[in-house]
């Protein structure tokens, strides 16, 4: 009898925490890192643009859809500012995901060059929604490629800015 091990296929991404309550650091260490299958410990330096939290950026590899799993762990938090990039894969897109405590968490799905690509469906109930009156259809575009968590998050991302970067493997 011949058994086949099951073939996962490997990605890499980024994950940014913008801002977390000290409390918070550890937890989130150890809700990635079981995840990804390996202890965590980032490197945390406190947020300019919001006393009393830190930041920490973490490159990582592991499975496709770490990345949702990521997001799944941390969004109870809702006092986290965070994002998470997924690299494209073998038979699978990328992802790009933003949380913030005001808006929640984006997901946009990603080309192989880091572009948002809009589900046919979603651009036109966009549409729709602009045609009926709704609501204009530049203000739909903008929420289908993010751009309100990216305004919320920008402030944030440049105080990081010079902040190092740790690459993670995950060990399978």
């Amino acid at each position: 009898m011949t058994t086949h091990a099951s073939h996962r296929s490997a990605t890499r991404g980024v994950l940014f925490v913008h801002s977390a309550p000290s409390a918070l650091c550890p937890h989130v260490e150890w809700a990635v890192g079981g995840v990804l299958g390996v202890p965590v410990s980032l490197d945390w330096t406190p947020q300019p643009a919001q006393a009393g939290t830190y930041r920490a950026e973490l490159s990582w590899t592991g499975d496709v859809g770490a990345a949702a799993q990521v997001v799944s762990a941390l969004r109870s938090w809702e006092q986290l500012r965070f994002e998470i990039t997924e690299e494209p894969a073998s038979g699978a897109e990328g992802s790009r995901f933003s949380s913030t405590p005001d808006l929640g968490v984006f997901h946009a799905v990603t080309g192989l060059h880091g572009d948002i690509l809009i589900p046919e469906d979603r651009l036109k109930a966009a549409v729709l929604k602009a045609a009926l009156g709704e609501t204009e259809i530049l203000v739909e575009i903008d929420k289908l490629l993010g751009k309100p968590w990216d305004d919320e998050l920008e402030t944030f991302r440049h105080a990081g800015e010079g902040a190092p970067v740790r690459w993670l493997h995950q060990v399978v």
